[in-house]
């Protein structure tokens, strides 16, 4: 089931939505001592990353990760690990604890190894904040990928390498799965070209043409799209 949230533009969009991350991560934190948030990279959601930084919470008790990241350093610019600590581990979230989906091994399939124990002790996380490729990929599952049917598989490993064919680097992406074991899962979009790749992947049934769809379509998926043209 999907809901959507659309609004003028992302002043409104970054603050409504981390209003809503910040309800559900103290929540978390009241009831169990800890919260987990997961997060996207790319540009669309680097605002909301300096808008949340910027909020009071016990940040020395969230957990923050990423949904995928391609297999490169923190020192390289096109690492979203990279974009994470320069965007929302600042200010006041600089107190978060990240973890990496990176290890210094020579590619992404011999470092799934020693990435997926640290990803698969983790508990149910609280929130996950997905993006959405024009193509219809989401984390670093892509269409056609040699991977693609190992990550939407519901036996899927939390966490696994993949080697996109139609975008640069290996990468290390969150499953199907493990995605889905999250307490609340956004789709976050802006421009309306986001809005009409959303109602293709809505009419149709292809998870393997569009893997958005099977966080979309999925029976037990509660995916709450946040919007904004612009």
């Amino acid at each position: 089931m999907m809901q959507l949230h659309k609004f003028n533009d992302t002043t409104a969009l970054n603050a409504d939505f981390s209003d809503r991350l910040v309800t559900i991560l103290q929540q978390a934190i009241t009831q169990r001592g800890a919260a987990y948030l997961v997060v996207s990279g790319g540009k669309t959601p680097q605002a909301l990353f300096t808008a949340l930084s910027q909020v009071n919470l016990a940040w020395d008790k969230v957990t923050v990760l990423l949904a995928d990241d391609r297999w490169l350093d923190d020192s390289q610019t096109d690492s979203n690990e990279r974009l994470v600590k320069a965007t929302l581990l600042q200010n006041k979230a600089s107190a978060a604890r990240f973890i990496s989906l990176y290890a210094n091994t020579p590619s992404a399939f011999t470092g799934a190894a020693e990435v997926l124990p640290r990803i698969s002790a983790l508990p149910t996380f609280d929130a996950v904040i997905l993006g959405m490729g024009e193509d219809g990929h989401t984390a670093s599952l892509f269409p056609c990928s040699a991977q693609i049917t190992a990550g939407l598989a519901e036996g899927a490993p939390a966490v696994l390498a993949v080697e996109p064919t139609t975008a640069p680097y290996q990468r290390m992406s969150l499953s199907l799965p493990r995605l889905l074991d999250s307490r609340h899962l956004f789709l976050h979009l802006v421009g309306s070209n986001k809005l009409a790749v959303l109602n293709k992947a809505m009419a149709e049934q292809d998870v393997l043409a569009m893997p958005i769809r099977a966080f979309l379509q999925h029976p037990l998926a509660q995916v709450t799209v946040m919007y904004s043209d612009t």
